[in-house]
């Protein structure tokens, strides 16, 4: 590609990315106690019911993200297409539920069918519009105005900065919502158990260390016992445990490489030699979490995990990085 034109793409790029953002700039400048944000928080959170999210096009896909994100964080969303629901689908629509029309004209024919039929169930209409004297703002309980002066792309077609401008007002509402509700990151991880953000705020250290045996051997245990110690539990580690079940210490396979390599007779070496005292440890209700962090802080690869003093196994990096939190 020549050097003009690549010049020329970049521009456009950045012109692109300038338009979004002012974009973006103006709807936050927009939003003040005189805007009807604040009333369609409190409607959506006293309401026993969903909010039902519909659109058309671009918008559509809009109301669908979202949905998601509604749902993610703690507010029961449903997303219902505009020209499904006027051809059947209304019933989904429930008595308590609020209905978020998202159109950036809010002229849009289904709409414009829809919403009479809406208001006709009763249902509060909450419409996201960059049309402040539209038909759905006129029929809308509460208007949540996108300011779009301008799409993105040359011939103002595309749409670009408005959908940009719903999904960030979209965002707010469901933070605002979040933060109006009191949603703590414990509700948070309730509706995401299955990736690795839920697991950072509920995975702990005992759902980790049980999937293990328990490498122990006693302060007199020769080398070859600790090699078998170590190999067949398979954490690169054991620990040393005196007659009474407590902890002396730990022979981690590196304490083994470097005993090697700094030479010297074998023959009655026992555990009590080589052990590494005071090794790091972490609590068994302990995040696998923090597990991880104390793991990169010290340059490890296993933890013992102690409950009042009692030895109760090891959590291995291997196990976070099982787990999706690495």
């Amino acid at each position: 590609m020549h050097t003009e034109g690549a010049s020329n793409i970049l521009h456009i790029a950045c012109q692109t990315i300038r338009i979004e953002a002012n974009t973006l700039t103006a709807l936050a400048d927009s939003l003040d106690d005189t805007t009807d944000f604040l009333a369609c928080v409190e409607a959506i959170a006293a309401s026993p019911g969903r909010v039902v999210l519909t659109g058309i096009g671009k918008s559509a896909i809009v109301a669908q993200k979202i949905t998601a994100t509604l749902n993610s964080t703690g507010t029961p969303a449903m997303f219902l297409h505009a020209a499904d629901a006027i051809h059947g689908d209304l019933g989904m629509i429930r008595q308590y539920d609020l209905v978020l029309c998202i159109s950036k004209s809010g002229e849009t024919s289904e709409i414009k069918v829809l919403v009479p039929l809406v208001k006709n169930f009763g249902n509060p209409i909450i419409a996201m519009t960059a049309n402040r004297n539209s038909t759905l703002a006129r029929q809308a309980d509460y208007v949540l105005w996108t300011p779009v002066e301008h799409e993105a792309d040359p011939n103002n077609l595309a749409p670009t900065a408005s959908t940009t401008a719903q999904m960030a007002l979209g965002d707010a509402l469901a933070v605002a919502l979040l933060a109006h509700k009191g949603f703590s990151p414990g509700d948070f991880a309730k509706f995401h158990p299955g990736g690795a953000l839920g697991k950072q705020l509920y995975l702990r250290v005992r759902d980790l260390y049980t999937l293990h045996e328990r490498p122990a051997v006693r302060p007199d245990a020769t080398l070859n016992e600790i090699i078998i110690e170590i190999s067949s539990k398979r954490l690169g580690a054991t620990a040393v445990l005196d007659d009474s079940e407590h902890l002396m210490g730990i022979i981690t396979d590196g304490d083994l490489r470097r005993m090697l390599q700094r030479g010297g007779p074998l023959t009655g070496v026992l555990a009590s030699d080589i052990l590494s005292p005071h090794p790091k440890s972490i609590g068994p209700d302990a995040l696998a979490v923090d597990a991880l962090a104390l793991l990169r802080q010290h340059s490890i690869t296993q933890l013992v995990v102690l409950h009042e003093g009692r030895y109760l196994g090891m959590v291995h990096l291997h196990d976070l990085v099982r787990e999706g939190l690495l």
